[in-house]
C-alpha cells in the first residue's frame, strides 16, 4: 500500500492516529482539571515504562487543560538541569499571557517581579529586558528551594485565580529530578493545595517515581494519585491497529491482528511500529499474516536501530555486562543475587552498578530484591546485540 498514506506514528511522544485503552486516565485526569479551577483537583503521577505512551498522555492532557480553559506548562525534566531553571522561561510565558487579562494583570505583573527574584536566588541567567520588570525583593528570593517554590507558584496560580483559570504543571521524566526538586515540588503542591489555589501537577515517569517520592516526603502517597499506564488489553490493542486502517478504509485479517498484539505483547510504541511496517510491506488491503511477518525483520531492526540503541548507548562496558546478566535470565523480574551470580560476583560488589543503572532509568526495583528492565523486550534486544 502506499507509504504516503501510512497513518501509523511510531515515534518519541509522537500521538498515535488512534488513543486507545486510556478512557479511563483520560477521563480522571480531565475530572481533576476541571476542579482545578476551583482549587480542588488532586494532582497525579502517571508511572510506566518505556514505550507505554504516558508523554502522549501528557500532551493529551495538555491539550485538555487549554481546552478547559486553564494554563498549560509543559516540562520534561533532563537529567542534567535544575527545576529551577527548567520553570522560569516557561512560567515567564505564563505570566505575561495572564498580564494581557484585565482581571489579572496585576498580580501576573507581581507575578513577573517574583520570578525575576527568583531566578535571581538560584542563578538562572536571564536579563532584565526579557522580564520587563524588577525583582519582587523578599518573595521567593531565599535560595531555598522548598521555601521558594512554593511562594512563586502561589504568585502564579493567584493570578491565574483571578482570570478565572488555573496554572496546570505537566512534567515528563520526573524521575530525572534531583531529591531536593523533587521534595520541593511535592511541598509545593501540597501547600497551594490546603490554600485551595488553582493549582494541578500532573507528571509522568518510570515506576520507582512513586517510591522515590515517598523516600522525599513522606505524605506524597496520600498528596497523588498514581496511574499505571501499562501495555493495552487485547480489545485496546486491536483498536490501536484495526481502527486506523478503518479510517484509511483498509482492514487487517484476525489471524495478522492477532501475530501483531503476540508480537509486541501490547505496548504502544511497538504497536505503531508493527503497524507501519506491516501497512508498507501489504500489497493490498486486507493486510494478511503474511505481511505482517514479512514486516517483524524491519520492524525490529527500526527498533533495534534506534528505540533501543538509543538506551544501550549510554551504558558504560560494566553496565552492559550487568544489563546483559539480567538478559540472560529473561526478562525478568530478576533476583538481586541471581544477577550477581551470573556475574560471579557478591550482591554489594555490583550494588553500585545497579544504583547507577536505577538512575539513567534503564532498570527498577518491583519489589526489595527485585531488579526489572524499564524498557520493554529488552533482554531480547540485548541478546540478538551480542550474536556475532
Amino acid at each position: 500500500m502506499n507509504p504516503r498514506d501510512n497513518p501509523f506514528a511510531p515515534g518519541a511522544g509522537t500521538q498515535p492516529p488512534e488513543l486507545a485503552g486510556r478512557s479511563g486516565i483520560i477521563t480522571d485526569a480531565a475530572v481533576a482539571i476541571a476542579r482545578a479551577r476551583r482549587g480542588l483537583g488532586k494532582s497525579m503521577l502517571l508511572l510506566g515504562l518505556r514505550g507505554v505512551g504516558k508523554t502522549v498522555l501528557l500532551n493529551k492532557l495538555a491539550e485538555m487543560a487549554q481546552t478547559e480553559g486553564c494554563l498549560p506548562v509543559v516540562l520534561e525534566a533532563p537529567e542534567d538541569q535544575s527545576l529551577a531553571a527548567m520553570l522560569v522561561p516557561p512560567l515567564r510565558s505564563a505570566l505575561f499571557t495572564l498580564s494581557k487579562s484585565e482581571k489579572a494583570a496585576n498580580l501576573a505583573r507581581r507575578g513577573i517581579g517574583v520570578l525575576r527574584s527568583f531566578a535571581g536566588a538560584f542563578k538562572v541567567k536571564v536579563g532584565e529586558v526579557e522580564f520587563g520588570m524588577k525583582p519582587d525583593a523578599g518573595t521567593a528570593d531565599s535560595g531555598n528551594l522548598e521555601y521558594d517554590l512554593p511562594a512563586l507558584l502561589e504568585t502564579v496560580a493567584l493570578a491565574a485565580k483571578a482570570d478565572g483559570s488555573a496554572l496546570v504543571l505537566f512534567i515528563d521524566e520526573v524521575q530525572y529530578l534531583t531529591t531536593p526538586d523533587l521534595s520541593a515540588l511535592i511541598v509545593a503542591t501540597h501547600k497551594l493545595g490546603q490554600k485551595a489555589l488553582p493549582f494541578l501537577l500532573i507528571g509522568a515517569g518510570l515506576p520507582q517515581l512513586a517510591g522515590l517520592a515517598g523516600d522525599a516526603k513522606s505524605y506524597a502517597e496520600r498528596l497523588f494519585d498514581y496511574p499505571s499506564v501499562g501495555p493495552l488489553l487485547s480489545p485496546a490493542a486491536r483498536d490501536a491497529i484495526a481502527a486506523p486502517l478503518k479510517r484509511e478504509s483498509q482492514s487487517i485479517d484476525d489471524k495478522a491482528l492477532e501475530h501483531i498484539i503476540k508480537q509486541t505483547h501490547g505496548y504502544p510504541y511497538f504497536l505503531q511500529e508493527w503497524g507501519y511496517q506491516a501497512w508498507n510491506a501489504a500489497v493490498g488491503s486486507p493486510i494478511t499474516l503474511a505481511d505482517v511477518k514479512l514486516a517483524a525483520k524491519a520492524a525490529v531492526e527500526r527498533l533495534d536501530a534506534g528505540f533501543f540503541k538509543v538506551r544501550v548507548d549510554r551504558l558504560t562496558p560494566r553496565e552492559r555486562e550487568y544489563m546483559s546478566a539480567m538478559a540472560s535470565l529473561g526478562p525478568g523480574p530478576h533476583r538481586s543475587g541471581d544477577i550477581a551470580a551470573c556475574l560471579e560476583k557478591k550482591v554489594s560488589a555490583v550494588a553500585p552498578l545497579r544504583d547507577g543503572l536505577i538512575k539513567k532509568g534503564m532498570i527498577y526495583s518491583p519489589k526489595h530484591g527485585e531488579t526489572a528492565f524499564t524498557v520493554p523486550m529488552f533482554d531480547d534486544f540485548l541478546k540478538r546485540s551480542s550474536k556475532p
